[in-house]
């Protein structure tokens, strides 16, 4: 099992309160605490980055970890979203790119809007890597909620996408709310905590905020950077 986290503008880090260390100090903290991987959120809707996503891929990726970013959705156009979350994060063709499908009082982004989305991600990381690439998707109740009625060329097309699932607990559930199965027959990542609720661990060295995110990879670390960015 490798363990990884999530983090945005709002964790803290070591270096954020302890101006005698660096970022990178930080992150060696958490890769020597275990953690194999970061996946930042770079931006929401078609106008928020995350100022911290730039330095911090930085001083993580120097250290050697693996390297992701998040995309948070909201209602807004959905080509001008996924070009403002290409914009931002700045993928390469070993850049894990996930559609953060939660969730947001602010204003939903539709299955069939985020159906869009990563149709027009898909084409633009195809393109970066030069061979097919697909997004992830991030998700946990809102999914499964919204898919109860899904066609069943929509579940192959996400099916296509690994499912990053959010799922607090000691069991990973990968139903639907009327019990059917989801399209995926396993997860990619599993987020099993956050915001101190869940299994154990709630915090990794390196990060002072209390009850992050934390996912787990089911798998060896060469099997993790193989299918990273695919």
């Amino acid at each position: 099992m490798i363990l990884g986290v999530d983090l945005y503008h709002g964790d803290v880090l070591q270096s954020d309160v302890n101006h005698h260390i660096t970022d990178e100090d930080s992150f060696s903290m958490l890769q020597r605490g275990g953690c194999q991987f970061v996946i930042h959120k770079a931006t929401q809707g078609s106008g928020v980055t995350d100022k911290l996503y730039a330095p911090r891929r930085k001083a993580a990726e120097s250290v050697g970890l693996l390297w992701g970013a998040y995309h948070f959705n909201t209602g807004d156009n959905v080509p001008s979203q996924v070009q403002h979350f290409l914009d931002a994060a700045q993928p390469n063709a070993n850049t894990f790119m996930a559609l953060d499908f939660e969730d947001n009082r602010g204003g939903n982004m539709s299955l069939s809007s985020a159906i869009q989305f990563l149709e027009i991600l898909d084409r633009e990381l195809t393109k970066i890597a030069g061979e097919q690439r697909y997004a992830k998707i991030y998700s946990g109740n809102r999914i499964k909620e919204t898919i109860t009625n899904a066609d069943a060329p929509t579940r192959v097309f996400l099916a296509k996408h690994d499912l990053w699932l959010c799922q607090y607990g000691p069991k990973a559930k990968l139903i639907d709310h009327n019990a059917r199965a989801l399209p995926w027959s396993n997860y990619f990542l599993w987020q099993f905590t956050g915001d101190g609720i869940g299994p154990e661990p709630h915090n990794m060295p390196g990060v002072v905020t209390k009850g992050i995110d934390i996912n787990r990879f089911d798998g060896s670390i060469d099997e993790l950077k193989s299918e990273w960015s695919k």
